[in-house]
């Protein structure tokens, strides 16, 4: 049987959170990449500035994660939301609004190598990460949620799902990615 490649080696990753737990517990399920820590915005913004990542996983609550969002996306740094308390569909929204590849439940924890694998594969090879996050948690989100949960926001939903690449969010991202640079 053959490995699955591996996008997560070597690879520089920012991982922002409140709780020192939770980063030591990411440090070591991502031991194969190379890990940046921050507790609070200010550290976290300032490690943005100053240093390239080749991802970001960021908390919601407690650091400002949507604000950090903002700027890991205008430095062109592929980032994944990683939040429990602000499980919620219109965070969820937000987070593809302004354009994370990807919103994780920490109740993912023990599956995180391999969802942000997969995740940041499907980045590399220009798929849609949300394409493949929907694929394996929609069933979470409609549990946590319930069934009907986009129905309240329809519109968006039915344009999301169409192509899983629309949104402002998005577009902001690969204009700052230079991988992409050249095709705007």
């Amino acid at each position: 049987m053959t490995e699955a490649p591996s996008y997560l080696k070597g690879k520089s990753i920012l991982v922002v959170d409140d709780e020192e737990d939770i980063l030591e517990t990411i440090e070591d399920i991502l031991d194969d990449s190379t890990i940046s820590k921050a507790r609070d915005y200010e550290s976290a913004s300032e490690k943005i500035g100053r240093n390239r990542y080749d991802l970001a996983i960021l908390d919601i609550m407690g650091v400002n994660g949507l604000q950090l969002l903002e700027e890991t996306v205008a430095k062109g740094i592929p980032t994944v939301m990683l939040t429990a308390h602000a499980v919620n569909p219109e965070t969820l929204m937000t987070s593809i609004r302004k354009g994370a590849i990807s919103y994780l439940p920490k109740e993912s924890l023990a599956d995180l190598d391999e969802l942000l694998n997969e995740l940041l594969g499907a980045y590399e090879r220009g798929e849609a990460p949300w394409k493949l996050l929907f694929d394996k948690l929609g069933g979470y989100f409609d549990k946590r949620f319930g069934a009907d949960w986009k129905k309240g926001d329809a519109a968006f939903w039915d344009d999301f799902e169409s192509s899983f690449q629309i949104g402002r969010g998005i577009q902001e991202r690969l204009k700052s990615d230079e991988r992409f640079l050249n095709k705007f």
